[in-house]
């Protein structure tokens, strides 16, 4: 007999039970996994001796990993749905507008638009059957033929990156498919979806652990989804579409070449940019540049203001960090007492201030511009300037295209500038890789690098990031002039040796390694570039790898 703490109350269950047979039957719908310890387990998990004294967790979607299971559990309905009616027709799996996923078909003949009404139905009657989904593990050899049985021949190129010698497959009545996640009990579990025609495949929808597990109202975000269009245009065009295409490159002694591919269309970037910003030099004064952790914002305004000096434009830069309010002022403002302050606040900073200085900078005025020092927590006077007409003047940060920070500013005078990798990648045709992962582990890499800060310390603090990045950062994305997309192609296999090495540290026991385990699963099906003297060192990645030339 086994005592476990099971959604702490403790219990003393024989060996061999399944967590999903310590739920009541009511409840098993509305759970995904469970957490066993420190893992995430699905609920057919079965308890053995070395669970003996662990706590068990059930978790519902409202929990990021549960989350990513019932997401993925969707995408696998609807793969199977398309399986049992167009049998041979290829599809594909992509992140898109309102943080949703795109299935488009791959097939070329093949027409979405005739067939959606039949896929729905049939997404619909799994889901009712309440089919269970088994997780069973194989040699590669089976796999492989399994792969072949359901023409997923997309999943057997990557088997060979697998380190594993053994691969594990989920089994729903005579359909099997592999999508890279932990997923529900059953069918009967995806009771909470939306799908609907949207050119040029469906949109399905599901609920957000961040949202309270509701699904979001959906939103056209025309600017997002043109990145994205672009960003797939782009990998298709050069055969950087999955992570066995990029392989290959590798594998073919083609690195030197890949990399140089994946930063030309950094530099073609820059000089369209360069070129929208000179045909509007009369008019454009403010350039505000903005985007999420990690998206290489540092490295880009260097980029773009040589980009600039190349074309005659000298900007000027001012700092959003020296307009900070005193702590004692944002306690006042806020109520708080300074272990309680929302920091990433607009109204930490003296938005009036700002924009009186650059009112009077703008119409040719001499400003001594504020200098905050940190260590005091005090602004002091800092330089002295005075912008020329025709001179822009670059401002970087969390709210720079927030027009309440602007508001003195016309927007006829402002050119907005949003970054952040945009890949389009996939590990196969029905799991698309998650840019929040990528600059996650650009972040994990820097840290520990430049920081001094383990991969633990900064996954615990991702989730403030992040809640950050929703609240501040993209609800303006789609003001932006410009979208910067920063994602090069060849980055996790540079970025995978240290990442690694920092997430190895993360033992099975702290909190830390769920994530950590999903970042593993990821990277280790990438080649490994071990020669960065290829890379150049203007490359945004220098940012985060270190040997830019700009020293940031």
């Amino acid at each position: 007999m086994l005592k476990v703490n099971f959604n702490n109350r403790q219990m003393t269950v024989p060996e061999g039970t399944r967590v999903v047979e310590l739920v009541e039957q009511k409840d098993r719908k509305n759970l995904v996994v469970c957490q066993v310890g420190a893992q995430v387990k699905e609920l057919n998990y079965i308890l053995t001796e070395k669970n003996n004294g662990m706590s068990i967790k059930l978790l519902g979607v409202s929990n990021a990993e549960a989350g990513k299971a019932y997401r993925a559990s969707l995408s696998y309905i609807v793969a199977m749905a398309f399986h049992r009616i167009y049998p041979g027709v290829q599809i594909r799996f992509s992140y898109n507008a309102s943080r949703s996923i795109c299935c488009q078909a791959l097939t070329k003949s093949f027409n979405m638009s005739r067939a959606a009404e039949e896929i729905l139905r049939e997404v619909q009657h799994i889901v009712e059957e309440d089919l269970p989904i088994e997780r069973v593990t194989v040699t590669i050899e089976e796999a492989e033929k399994i792969y072949k049985q359901f023409y997923l021949d997309d999943k057997i190129e990557i088997l060979k990156y697998r380190p594993e010698n053994t691969v594990h497959l989920y089994k729903c009545g005579e359909y099997y498919n592999y999508l890279y996640s932990y997923m529900v009990p059953s069918t009967g579990c995806i009771h909470n979806y939306t799908i609907t025609p949207y050119s040029p495949g469906l949109l399905i929808q599901y609920p957000r652990h961040d949202l309270d597990a509701k699904i979001p109202a959906f939103a056209e975000e025309a600017t997002y989804c043109k990145t994205l269009q672009r960003a797939y245009n782009w990998a298709e065009k050069t055969g950087t579409q999955t992570v066995n295409d990029i392989n290959r490159k590798i594998d073919r002694g083609e690195t030197l070449e890949f990399v140089q591919l994946c930063e030309a269309y950094h530099n073609h970037q820059l000089a369209e940019l360069g070129d929208k910003i000179e045909e509007q030099i009369e008019e454009v004064r403010l350039i505000a540049i903005a985007g999420p952790s990690s998206s290489g914002k540092t490295t880009f305004c260097n980029r773009l203001r040589i980009e600039l000096l190349s074309r005659g434009i000298a900007p000027v830069t001012i700092s959003l960090d020296d307009y900070y309010f005193e702590k004692a002022k944002i306690c006042e403002l806020q109520g708080k007492p300074r272990e309680k302050l929302d920091l990433e606040h607009i109204d930490c900073l003296d938005i009036e201030l700002f924009n009186k200085d650059l009112f009077d900078l703008i119409n040719g005025e001499e400003v001594t511009l504020p200098r905050f020092d940190f260590k005091t927590d005090r602004r002091v006077a800092g330089k002295t300037i005075r912008v020329e007409q025709n001179v822009p003047i670059i401002i970087e940060g969390i709210h720079a295209l927030n027009e309440k920070l602007t508001h003195s500013i016309p927007k006829h005078q402002k050119f907005k500038i949003y970054i952040a990798p945009h890949a389009q990648l996939n590990l196969d045709n029905h799991s698309p890789l998650s840019v929040t992962n990528a600059r996650l582990i650009r972040r994990i890499v820097r840290d520990m690098k430049f920081r001094n800060c383990p991969a633990a310390a900064t996954i615990d603090m991702w989730q403030s990031v992040r809640n950050g990045e929703f609240r501040w950062i993209y609800p303006n994305q789609e003001n932006a002039d410009y979208v910067f997309n920063s994602s090069l192609g060849y980055e996790l296999c540079v970025l995978k040796k240290q990442a690694m090495a920092a997430l190895s540290e993360i033992r099975a026991s702290d909190p830390q390694y769920l994530v950590a385990n999903r970042l593993i699963k990821t990277l280790k099906y990438f080649r490994t570039i071990d020669d960065d003297s290829i890379i150049p060192c203007n490359s945004l990645l220098r940012e985060f790898i270190g040997g830019s030339c700009f020293n940031v």
